[in-house]
């Protein structure tokens, strides 16, 4: 083999490496996306259009997001946050409308308090994405609802699917997710919502079947002779 032939053997090992090294590349920070956004990897690809572009913006994100002071809720504030979801979860019972709009409050009160800026709802969702993917999509689907209900166009389930979406994002806004590695990040919500609206609904039929049995003896006895 002439020195010419085996210089072009080794050019062409060289590209076939780089390209080699290239092709891994991608698909390990592809896979580290998906891992890491889970359904919104799905969302960003079908917003953009391919899966090179939703990952360079997710890349962006993520960037955009450590360049922000994001700070854990001290144990004062994460007790106060809590008490206040309390309340504004004890306020649903009469007023599904009126909880589900506080709630949207209180979590954006409690992102503002964390450092991550409020004003604009689609960039609060994407920088949301970064460390709270799994809750990022209810959110959207919990602030839909609230827009609806101003609307006046929301059911009360509608609502109630509402109040447990924010709840799942409050919790785990109370968490230091910005700053942990490697911690799992499922937790189930529980079913105090719908227990209470179960014990609303059980009361008011009891007490519509106590005045209907009350204006029956009362019938009676005025056509008694």
């Amino acid at each position: 083999m002439t020195p010419g032939a085996i210089i072009g053997v080794i050019i062409a090992i060289a590209v076939l490496g780089g390209i080699t090294w290239y092709l891994v590349t991608r698909q390990r920070r592809s896979e580290a996306l998906r891992e890491q956004y889970g359904p919104e990897y799905a969302q960003a690809v079908r917003q953009t259009g391919s899966a090179r572009r939703a990952e360079d913006e997710l890349i962006k994100r993520k960037e955009r997001v450590e360049a922000l002071d994001i700070q854990p809720l001290s144990a004062e504030q994460r007790s106060q946050f809590t008490t206040e979801w309390r309340r504004v979860q004890v306020m649903f019972v009469d007023d599904p409308g009126g909880a589900v709009n506080v709630a949207d409050r209180l979590v954006e009160e409690v992102m503002k308090v964390r450092g991550y800026p409020v004003s604009d709802f689609d960039q609060r969702a994407a920088d949301l994405s970064v460390h709270h993917a799994r809750v990022v999509e209810n959110y959207r689907a919990a602030r839909d609802v609230a827009e609806r209900h101003r609307r006046r166009a929301a059911t009360t389930e509608d609502l109630r699917k509402a109040m447990v979406y924010y709840r799942a994002l409050f919790e785990d806004l109370l968490e230091d997710r910005e700053h942990a590695v490697d911690r799992p990040v499922d937790r189930a919500v529980d079913r105090q919502i719908e227990r209470d609206v179960e014990a609303r609904d059980e009361a008011r039929a009891s007490e519509s079947a106590a005045t209907t049995n009350q204006r029956l003896r009362r019938g009676e006895r005025d056509v008694r002779p």
